[in-house]
């Protein structure tokens, strides 16, 4: 059993309106910059706005160590049945964007089947594990994995260190997303800086080779690193969000 923490602010407008859905990064919390911001600009607008910790993370319960992309996706599964039934706009920030990919690619598993009216992508970081974190590790490091099933690594953000499990490595395999197309049946949007050193602009043009609906959109931030956070990315971000929750709301 796993508390899953989560805070909901609920649209004082129709009861069909579109919620939008904050899924944040590895390590990530729901009281980060561009979490908090959506929630000033959802205020702002009236609209709805749900953001959540996964387990191990921020306020949720449960050992970091434990957690798995299939497990972190059961869990924002679960919190969207809490929320109701309406459509939702999912914000996916880095590892958050395979979390919001993979409840597209297996809605029917997730049951979320035909409530995903938009999606934005920041710094999207689909299959990290397989495509970004392995291709980089020595050969000591994938030694040191196999052996003791976790691997430490120096953080750019955290005085702590990153860890990776061998569960996270090997749960990722079972839940890529980049394997085949994704029909999100919903417009996308992608916003992702060219100066980011953990996701190469070439990983967004990548995923958008893989999303074959007509509506998607990818946004190159010359100078934009992988946090986003910055006045004029978090004015990009929401001026993209502005445009995708009418989407879903005509959709709806």
């Amino acid at each position: 059993m796993r508390e899953i923490a989560y805070r909901l602010r609920r649209s004082g407008a129709r009861a069909s309106a579109p919620t939008i859905v904050w899924l944040g990064g590895y390590r990530s919390d729901m009281r980060g910059t561009k979490a908090e911001h959506l929630l000033a600009f959802a205020a702002r607008h009236d609209y709805g706005y749900c953001r959540l910790d996964y387990s191990g993370h921020g306020e949720s319960g449960g050992d970091f160590e434990d957690g798995t992309i299939g497990r972190w996706t059961e869990e924002a599964a679960a919190v969207l049945h809490e929320i109701g039934r309406g459509p939702l706009v999912l914000v996916g920030s880095s590892m958050g964007a395979w979390i919001a990919l993979n409840l597209v690619r297996r809605a029917e598993r997730f049951g979320v089947e035909e409530r995903i009216g938009a999606m934005l992508l920041l710094a999207p970081a689909p299959d990290f594990t397989e495509r970004l974190l392995l291709p980089k590790l020595s050969a000591e490091q994938r030694k040191e994995i196999e052996a003791n099933g976790r691997l430490l690594a120096p953080s750019d953000y955290s005085d702590e260190p990153d860890v990776y499990t061998l569960s996270l490595i090997d749960d990722g395999r079972a839940n890529l997303v980049l394997d085949g197309l994704i029909d999100t049946k919903c417009p996308v949007t992608i916003i992702q800086g060219m100066a980011d050193p953990d996701v190469p602009y070439e990983h967004a043009l990548t995923l958008v080779e893989h999303l074959p609906h007509h509506a998607v959109i990818l946004s190159l931030v010359r100078d934009g690193d992988h946090r986003l956070s910055r006045p004029q990315d978090l004015d990009l971000i929401t001026r993209s969000l502005s445009e995708l929750v009418r989407a879903a709301d005509d959709m709806g």
